[in-house]
């Protein structure tokens, strides 16, 4: 293996993420007291927005989804219906069942939807419409009852298109709150604001680091990190598409890494060369250049089982397959948030339109989970039933040996009692009178 390319990022200062942790931990404490008077205060100091209210009406949801294009609204409509579409197959996938494992014993599985989920769409410098599709649609297909969407104003402006697209996946309260504030109250409920089951959405480290320390109280999607992408290419592969799809995702932010393991190191070379020339005129080039610059990466790989290993060893968030035969990587790889095989696939298509869900694991989780999807908001839980007595005899024999290794007399007796009941099996440790 050859590094062609190589990051040159220094490690994240220890006191930027102390002051993130600081922060967030404040706000939370603060929105636990104080309720609504802290939620607006925060809003102001660092959204500069403190509306009457913060939730939106039936009417004031008319009127800004009114403003949007009927282009834009037609898109979304198309975008969401290829979300549910793909979390519908997702929801149908996952059964119920009962099954008799012995005469008389009953075992089963449900899979009961979250009450309550809270949607964070993230604004700041973009309006990520998508992220509305993704975690509202997401939730409603699942059967979550009350879903309620936050989303920051965006410099001082309503974000219409994605009001609309949350309004359009059924969310049942809007609000337009952002940052901290807003995971804070969604998962601990002020006066005006219900306390959720779940959070899911991504966003800025403030965001990510208030799910981290709400994890518990609520369930969470995923701890979320900077946007990642690794395109995997052999020497048939197009250097300019490779070029423009890797700053696609560099253009998320300047920490977001995007690399390439190719077979071919004149391919490699080139597409250095290609992202370049491509970045002179870029329009988000103030990001993607520094995420290039700091965290892009050239990989030449022996040959393509090496170049697969390679990729399994990043656990990316994105991996984009562009090789000769893509779908070798369906049994070749292991590790990956999402796979995007061939040309005619990008990642940006699964972060935009195509109906996969772009929530997706980062910082290597993608070793042991995969994104968000309809199971997200299920919980799958157990039931049991003894109908036999017979049976329950047998297994309160088993019982009573198998707790006694353990030294946990009381789970013990339980089992003694039914043994003794329904197989007449002493029991000397009962009081005489109950024998």
């Amino acid at each position: 293996m050859t590094t062609l390319k190589k990051p040159t990022h220094a490690v994240a200062a220890i006191d930027a993420r102390d002051q993130v942790r600081s922060v967030v931990e404040g706000v939370i404490a603060d929105v636990r007291i104080r309720g609504d008077e802290a939620v607006r205060e925060y809003s102001e100091k660092f959204d500069n927005w403190s509306p009457d209210e913060f939730k939106l009406s039936p009417s004031e949801i008319e009127r800004i989804i009114a403003t949007v294009p009927d282009q834009v609204i037609d898109d979304i409509r198309a975008v969401q219906s290829r979300v549910r579409t793909f979390a519908q197959h997702q929801r149908d996938s996952l059964h119920d069942f009962e099954v008799e494992t012995e005469p008389g014993v009953h075992l089963g599985q449900k899979n009961i939807p979250v009450d309550r989920a809270g949607a964070y769409v993230p604004g700041g410098r973009y309006p990520l419409v998508a992220s509305a599709h993704m975690t509202v649609v997401t939730a409603k297909v699942a059967g979550v009852n009350d879903v309620t969407a936050c989303t920051p104003p965006i410099r001082g402006q309503i974000p219409a298109a994605t009001v609309a697209a949350m309004h359009m996946a059924g969310a049942d309260e809007i609000l337009l709150l952002g940052g901290t504030q807003a995971v804070a109250a969604m998962a601990v409920g002020t006066e005006s604001i219900q306390k959720v089951n779940m959070l899911a959405g991504p966003g800025n480290a403030y965001v990510a680091e208030a799910k981290r320390q709400l994890f518990g109280e609520v369930g969470i999607d995923l701890f979320a990190g900077p946007t990642e992408t690794l395109v995997i290419a052999d020497d048939n592969a197009d250097p300019f598409v490779i070029a423009v799809d890797l700053l696609s995702q560099a253009e998320h932010g300047p920490d977001s890494p995007a690399v390439l393991v190719t077979t071919s190191e004149a391919l490699g070379w080139r597409v250095i060369e290609l992202v370049e020339k491509i970045l002179v005129d870029m329009p988000t080039a103030d990001f993607a250049r520094p995420a290039w610059t700091n965290h892009g990466e050239v990989v030449v790989a022996r040959d393509l089982d090496d170049a697969f290993r390679v990729a399994d060893s990043y656990a990316s968030e994105h991996v984009q397959v562009l090789t000769a035969n893509p779908r070798q990587a369906l049994d070749k790889m292991r590790n990956y948030g999402a796979l995007f095989l061939g040309e005619g696939t990008c990642v940006s298509y699964g972060d935009k339109v195509i109906g996969t869900n772009h929530t997706l694991p980062t910082k290597g989780a993608a070793r042991y989970t995969g994104g968000l999807w309809v199971g997200k908001y299920l919980k799958t839980v157990t039931y049991q039933e003894v109908t036999d007595s017979s049976a329950s005899a047998r297994l309160g024999e088993l019982c009573g040996r198998a707790a006694r290794v353990e030294l946990f007399e009381g789970h013990a007796r339980s089992g003694d009692v039914r043994a003794a009941k329904y197989a007449g099996a002493a029991l000397p440790w009962a009081p005489t009178s109950v024998r």
